[in-house]
């Protein structure tokens, strides 16, 4: 699962993929929890037991798609 973090004051955005077991339920409630209360940081482990935290009043917006195996690149004939 992949979540994209668009952070204030900066055109970047912080790209987490998460485990493919990760629960899309749990992740929108703890992503709600962080951004809901002000002063939480928002913690993520990526699958390679990587943190990252990025602090809930410099959210701009959090994006969760699936896994990158979806994504196609380059040109190809379908």
């Amino acid at each position: 699962m992949d979540v994209r973090i668009g952070v204030t004051y900066t055109p970047k955005e912080i790209e987490v993929e998460l485990s493919d077991d990760t629960d899309h339920d749990q992740l929108v409630a703890s992503v709600e929890d962080a951004i809901s209360n002000e002063g939480r940081v928002l913690w993520l482990t990526d699958r390679r037991g990587r943190r990252v935290g990025v602090p809930s009043n410099k959210v701009a917006y959090v994006e969760i798609g699936p896994g990158s195996g979806d994504r196609r690149v380059g040109f190809a004939a379908l």
